[in-house]
């Protein structure tokens, strides 16, 4: 039994389609097809249910693979650490978040000192993010929703005020704050339903006691702020990073109108010291820069 076959058998117990599991492995399907058969015949058993072009893993399989996952997984966990004994500048870093703007300043800040780690970032949605973290397939996620997942793990790094944002010439332009429900009946814009930052604003909605009138949803924060800025109405807004805001921006008195970032990694997962450090580093940093709360008579930053 060879490394290269468990590998590929996990390719396609995974995709469960030999043409696929070929294309992502670059290989040819023949190939792919032998190596799956040279397997089974090592094993005494077969692994998938074939029938015609399909096939399924089968209880033999399912019970193999967990197996396999597992070696695999303690294979790779011994390359990281052997190489995290020649020093930080052989670390990898891989991140998936669904948002980058808090990260750049960091991140930035944290290769200038480590500039040879190796990062990957992944940009994706929540459901998928939870999946990678669980699997192993990152190091840490970047979310402000928390993963209730077993053996998930979380280090809050940074607090951030939501504001109202108000076009120029609004009703409430000239004053500092307000509640929630004073612009209950406005127009609002806001992100599409699905997106991340749509379900934490859609909480402090449901808190303030009503269903906002949304007249456009976006995918993009620059499409949130030229819209208010263009008075087709009102939104939700956060304070860290990003220009000065060419509009004004409101404190929420009532609900509790706040966002708490945190960093996740699963415990069962090896965690490279480059990881460690870069989680550690994250935490320190916006302790240190305190970004998530603005100085006093000073206008707020955007970041949606």
């Amino acid at each position: 039994m060879e490394l290269l076959q468990l590998q590929y058998f996990r390719t396609v117990a995974k995709l469960e389609h030999m043409t696929k599991a070929a294309q992502q492995l670059h290989i040819a399907q023949p190939a792919l097809s032998k190596t799956i058969a040279r397997l089974e015949e090592h094993v005494g058993v077969p692994l998938f249910d074939r029938q015609g072009r399909h096939i399924r893993l089968n209880t033999f399989g399912k019970t193999f693979l967990d197996k396999v996952e597992a070696a695999l997984t303690l294979l790779e966990e011994g390359q990281k650490e052997v190489a995290e004994l020649a020093g930080m500048e052989h670390g990898s870093v891989h991140l998936a978040t669904s948002t980058l703007d808090r990260l750049s300043e960091p991140l930035g800040e944290f290769l200038e000192l480590h500039p040879d780690v190796n990062f990957r970032i992944t940009q994706v949605q929540m459901d998928e993010m939870e999946r990678l973290v669980e699997n192993g397939d990152v190091d840490l996620c970047f979310t402000a929703l928390p993963i209730d997942r077993p053996g998930i793990c979380a280090m809050p790094v940074l607090n951030e005020e939501v504001y109202l944002a108000v076009p120029p010439g609004h009703r409430l332009a000239d004053r500092k704050s307000a509640a929630l429900s004073e612009v209950a009946k406005e127009p609002f814009i806001g992100y599409k339903e699905t997106a991340l930052f749509q379900q934490l604003n859609d909480s402090f909605f449901r808190e303030a006691g009503f269903t906002p009138n949304f007249v456009c949803r976006v995918d993009e924060p620059s499409a949130i702020a030229s819209l208010v800025r263009a008075g087709l109405g009102v939104a939700l807004v956060g304070n860290c990073g990003g220009p000065n805001t060419p509009f004004h921006m409101l404190h929420i008195e009532t609900p509790v109108c706040q966002r708490s970032f945190q960093l996740a990694w699963h415990e069962k997962r090896y965690l490279s010291l480059a990881a460690r450090k870069f989680r550690d580093f994250v935490a320190e940093y916006y302790a240190r820069t305190d970004k998530g709360t603005p100085s006093e008579g000073k206008q707020p930053r955007l970041a949606l």
